[in-house]
């Protein structure tokens, strides 16, 4: 029983230890990102297998849900990062909130920039992002724990019309696009390890 306990402890650990690895700011998000996808994929893989270990102790096993989600919340950052470094294909350059510097393409400043042949200004986009994202993941992880998965559509749709005046470059509407599914599909994902049978 000893060794059942320790294993389960030691998974603990090993998730928590993903938890703060998916945060270190001087590794790229892929690096970041695989240790938490391991743990989250291997226990997805696990339970498709039909194998379930039964933790010796509701308190073990509540541990193991909680880590497991703080992972889902924490490391979907490097996650979608990742994501994000991967499926795009050009450099955009990052804000200094956050966000991420696109030309301006509305208002009197880009169309006389236009007109002139002067350097388009540029304005940044989506900014708080990766704080918008933590909020994101838990209140999927949140309502897939208490059973109410209809509250998604409500997340997407508040975060759709907050940021729908941010989307009208290209790069911020794959960028949204790419992001938010990637975080939605984590989260999900450590949802579901944490409550599948």
């Amino acid at each position: 029983m000893i060794g059942v306990e320790a294993a389960w402890v030691g998974f603990v650990v090993v998730t928590l230890a993903a938890a703060v690895f998916s945060v270190l700011p001087r590794l790229g998000p892929v690096v970041r990102a695989v240790p938490a996808a391991v743990i989250v994929l291997g226990a997805l893989a696990l339970t498709a297998f039909g194998v379930r270990p039964e933790p010796p102790s509701t308190v073990l096993g509540t541990l193991a849900g909680l880590s497991v989600a703080l992972l889902g919340i924490v490391a979907g950052s490097a996650v979608t990062n990742a994501a994000l470094r991967l499926s795009t294909r050009t450099t955009i350059p990052a804000g200094t909130h956050g966000g991420i510097l696109v030309v301006a393409s509305s208002g009197p400043a880009a169309r006389g920039a236009t007109a002139t042949g002067a350097t388009p200004t540029t304005k940044e986009v989506l900014r708080g992002g990766a704080a918008i994202g933590d909020l994101e993941r838990f209140a999927v992880i949140g309502a897939a724990a208490i059973g109410h998965l209809e509250l998604i559509a409500a997340v997407i749709a508040i975060k759709g019309l907050g940021r729908f005046s941010e989307l009208d470059s290209a790069e911020a509407r794959e960028r949204f696009i790419v992001g938010t599914l990637t975080s939605m599909l984590w989260a999900g994902a450590a949802a579901a390890a944490v409550l599948l049978p």
